[in-house]
This record gives structure tokens, C-alpha cells and sequence, in this order.
């Protein structure tokens, strides 16, 4: 009984470890950035040693796949699927544009870090491909229905991205509301 009960405790301390591991990357990469986090650096901040950084983690990729699996966990995504229940495309992008806004503004110190240094990794692909199922929900409700509309998909995945919210609030000193109303005016038939 002593020897299952001392095998839990140490997978119960490897697991706390490993956890601090992730927290402390995922706190270095919203401060410092991804490209200017170094193992010795997360090591440091999870006060552990870098062999124990890589028992855990054996390269970049592992450890970039654990931070942004717990973060995703923590700050998850938008449901477009919530914005389905607007039959127009205003009201859906309105709704798109809202909940969109308020989750870059949370998730900015992460996402201007991460876009800028890693917008390319794998780590990054299912954030890409959210917003881009995402444009084609709001698009989905176009005066004809078309999500293929080149003009009208380029449209909502401009107004969605992280980027234009960034340089609208942040660069040009708008409030996320002017942000979503002026997003409505420029959009193809959004008003209509």
C-alpha cells in the first residue's frame, strides 16, 4: 500500500511541476514574447531546473503545444455557432463583432506577442482556422447566402481579426464600440 500511495505523490509533484512549467512560459510569453522566451527563463520562473524543463517538455514544439493547449483551456475561442441565431448579416456580425472585440481586448498581452513572433507556427494553425470558420459563419447570412463571396469573406475576416481591432482601438484611439459600428459601415451589405 505504501509503495502505490508514494508512486501517486510523485505523479501527483511530477504533474504540479510540469503544470508550473506551462504557467510560467505562458506568463514569460505574454510579457516578453515567444521569440524572446528561453528555457532557462521558464526554468527559472517555475523555479526548476532546465534538465527538468526538458524531462518534460523535449523540444520547442512540446512545450509551445502544452502552452497553448492550457491557455486555449483558460481563454477558450468564440462560439460562432452562437452568432447563427441572427438571420441578417448586420445583426450577426454585430453579435460576431462584440463578443470578437471583448476577447481580443482580454486576450491582447498573449495575442500581440503570439501573432507577432509565431503568426506562422503549427501551435498558431487552430487559432487561424477559428477565425476563418468564423468569417464564414458571419458570411453565411449575406443577401445570398453565399460564404464563397470573395469580397463579402474578406470583408468579415478583415473586421474579425485581432489586427484590425488592434490598430483600431490601440493605433487610431477608437473605443471597441466605434470599433463595431464603423466594422458595420464598411462591411459590403452589412447594413442593408
Amino acid at each position: 500500500m505504501t509503495r502505490a500511495y508514494e508512486l501517486k505523490q510523485r505523479a501527483e509533484r511530477q504533474e504540479q511541476t510540469r503544470r508550473r512549467i506551462i504557467e510560467a512560459a505562458i506568463e514569460l510569453h505574454q510579457t516578453l514574447g515567444p521569440a524572446h522566451t528561453t528555457v532557462t527563463d521558464i526554468a527559472e520562473h517555475a523555479g526548476v531546473s532546465r534538465l527538468t524543463v526538458y524531462r518534460h517538455f523535449p523540444d520547442e514544439l512540446a512545450l509551445g503545444m502544452a502552452c497553448s493547449g492550457l491557455y486555449w483551456e483558460l481563454h477558450p475561442l468564440p462560439d460562432p455557432q452562437a452568432w447563427r441565431s441572427s438571420p441578417t448579416l448586420a445583426g450577426r456580425l454585430r453579435a460576431a463583432l462584440e463578443e470578437t472585440y471583448a476577447y481580443h481586448r482580454a486576450t491582447e498581452p498573449m495575442m500581440s506577442h503570439a501573432l507577432a513572433d509565431s503568426a506562422d507556427s503549427p501551435i498558431m494553425q487552430p487559432y487561424h482556422e477559428h477565425w476563418q470558420h468564423a468569417a464564414t459563419v458571419v458570411a453565411k447570412a449575406g443577401r445570398r447566402g453565399d460564404p464563397t463571396d470573395p469580397v463579402l469573406q474578406a470583408a468579415v475576416g478583415h473586421a474579425l481579426a485581432f489586427s484590425t481591432w488592434q490598430s483600431l482601438t490601440r493605433d487610431q484611439g477608437l473605443t471597441d464600440q466605434e470599433a463595431i459600428e464603423l466594422m458595420l459601415r464598411l462591411v459590403p451589405a452589412a447594413e442593408s
